[in-house]
């Protein structure tokens, strides 16, 4: 046992992936809470949508708030969890894109409002999808079976 010290043995995965799963979620519902809280936001985000050239920039706005609310809504009851995934995906690439890139890279210290941060939440992104992923089962190809070494070869 001393000779392993510093072999680390993964335990309990399925809790540790939930409390990311329901971590992202809290966290990534702020943002249209806030827009929910503080209404004349979603205006002003709408604005800032149209002006980088996409059409209909205010419902474009709302759209993403009821992506965000119902893809944390998901992740919470466990439901579509890798597809509320991608949908949180999706949104955070563009955030990333078009408003964190022209920041930097630094959150805080070197820089301010970069991207950082934005790539932290993508990889829990990334890794509860992963874990939840519907896997193939039925008619799904099967690696070759090894004889044990139990049986004798004819």
């Amino acid at each position: 046992m001393l000779s392993n010290w510093y072999r680390t043995q993964l335990n309990d995965a399925g809790t540790a992936i939930d409390i990311v799963r329901i971590t992202v979620a809290l966290i990534i519902v702020m943002h249209p809470l806030h827009g929910l809280y503080y209404y004349d936001d979603i205006a002003l985000f709408g604005g800032y949508l149209g002006s980088l050239g996409y059409p209909l920039g205010v419902q474009l706005a709302w759209l993403i708030m009821f992506v965000q609310v119902g893809c944390s809504v998901a992740l919470l009851l466990r439901r579509f969890v890798a597809f509320a995934c991608i949908g949180h995906g999706i949104i955070v690439c563009f955030g990333l894109w078009h408003f964190h890139r022209p920041l930097g890279w630094f959150v805080v210290g070197p820089g301010t409002g970069g991207m950082e941060w934005g790539f932290v939440l993508l990889g829990c992104l990334v890794a509860v999808a992963w874990a939840y992923w519907p896997r193939m089962t039925v008619g799904a190809v099967r690696a070759p079976q090894v004889p044990s070494t139990n049986t004798k070869l004819v």
